[in-house]
């Protein structure tokens, strides 16, 4: 093993017995498990955040099989290169089997013509594929791979797979085994736990503190806590703005300020704002629940939300995150109704899907000279005139009469008609 390469490259693992995390899919009963085991593979695409395992998984799989491993990076490869790959995996001197294992790293980077360069080939079984994404392949891959291939979703590795990944680097020859290293438990869980769910983060963090660490007195590098805060990444929630958690988070947001969970509110709030999610877009969402959810049950929730949009545009971060926390909490400790978002939508179903009528002669304006003749106004009532300022009259068409949109909820107030 070259012990210049970064450590978590060194510890990959070479079988899925060294494989660490992702039970859900590669435990002895899983269908996965026993399809590599067995070398019997059909198509995959691995879907993951990063450092979850999904490249570690490709390169088990290269170890185990039978078949000609080739891997290409969609960052850098193109349609030559998979012509090339299905060139060799071809040629039956050289790969007697005339198939290949194709593992394609990033496939959502490849475009749509470069995705269908390969369908032939996966059809008509030349190509195992191995595809490796971390945005979600349903908006990403062709549907024709989907369809010929299994998704696998991997998840987060949990604290205590890095913890234990990070505790055998430091007794693996091919890892940090050649040092003298002092480090408790709890600094290495620390470690493991800031990573937020990447043990690449994690072993990166873990060299870092072990090689910029002087040597002391009895020829030991000891890592204190102190060390270790400094060598690892601050932790970053798992959150990609232009990618599928940026729609997870700000769906969880919403929901939760939607449910009066005043908690689970700020924390989502803090996570996009964590991962770089633009306050103003937050801002946005807030005024949008504040009038879809929260609506006639507390009418200020939605001049409180527009005022915190305002304020934001024009005070900006770091200070713009009180002035969110403010909006999003006081709309999520709020009454709810969403009797308007329910009446603009049935309303509007009306108007574009059946004959609604002409709007009555009565309550039509008379805009010019000579309209009245027409009925245009005649027989309006101006309900200021009357006790209380209303009067019964006919408002709606007549084909439409009778029909209700506004179902007043009971956390609506009472001067609410």
């Amino acid at each position: 093993m070259d012990l210049s390469k970064p450590l978590a490259f060194r510890m990959r693992p070479k079988t899925l017995e060294d494989y660490v995390g992702q039970k859900h899919i590669l435990g002895e009963n899983k269908i996965l498990y026993r399809t590599i085991k067995a070398d019997r593979l059909s198509s995959i695409i691995l879907w993951g955040p990063p450092g979850c395992g999904k490249t570690s998984l490709a390169r088990v799989i290269s170890e185990t099989t039978k078949y000609k491993f080739i891997r290409i990076n969609a960052v850098t490869a193109g349609v030559t290169d998979i012509k090339n790959a299905i060139i060799e995996a071809s040629n039956l001197m050289l790969n007697p089997t005339g198939r290949c294992i194709l593992f394609i790293d990033e496939i959502h980077r490849f475009n749509k013509l470069q995705q269908d360069a390969l369908l032939p080939y996966v059809e008509n079984g030349t190509v195992i594929l191995i595809g490796a994404t971390t945005e979600n392949p349903y908006f990403e891959v062709n549907k024709a791979l989907i369809s010929r291939s299994m998704v696998v979703k991997l998840e987060p590795l949990t604290v205590e797979n890095i913890y234990t990944v990070l505790k055998k680097s430091l007794v693996s020859e091919e890892g940090l085994g050649n040092y003298k290293i002092k480090i408790d438990d709890d600094t290495l869980m620390k470690i493991a736990q800031v990573s937020g769910g990447d043990v690449r983060t994690a072993l990166n963090g873990l060299e870092v503190a072990v090689l910029t660490t002087k040597v002391n007195s009895e020829g030991v590098i000891e890592i204190t806590p102190q060390i270790a805060a400094d060598s690892v990444q601050n932790r970053k929630a798992i959150f990609d703005k232009n990618g599928d958690s940026h729609y997870d988070n700000i769906s969880a947001f919403i929901k939760s300020m939607r449910g009066s969970d005043a908690d689970a509110t700020v924390f989502y709030l803090a996570r996009a704002l964590n991962g770089g999610e633009d306050p103003m877009f937050l801002a946005r969402r807030i005024v949008i629940c504040a009038s879809e959810d929260v609506g006639l049950a507390n009418p200020n929730a939605l001049v409180v939300s527009n005022s915190a949009m305002q304020a934001v545009h024009m005070v900006g971060m770091p200070e713009a995150r009180i002035i969110l926390a403010q909006a999003a909490l006081y709309v999520a400790t709020s009454p709810k109704s969403n009797c308007s978002y329910n009446a603009i939508n049935k309303a509007l179903e009306d108007v574009k899907s059946m004959d609604t009528g002409e709007v009555p002669m009565h309550i039509r304006n008379s805009t010019a000279q000579g309209m009245e003749q027409f009925g245009y106004g005649k027989g309006y009532k101006y309900p200021h005139e009357y006790p209380g300022h209303f009067v019964e009259q006919q408002y709606l068409p007549d084909k439409m009469l009778g029909t209700k949109y506004f179902v007043k909820d009971d956390t609506i107030k009472d001067n609410i008609n």
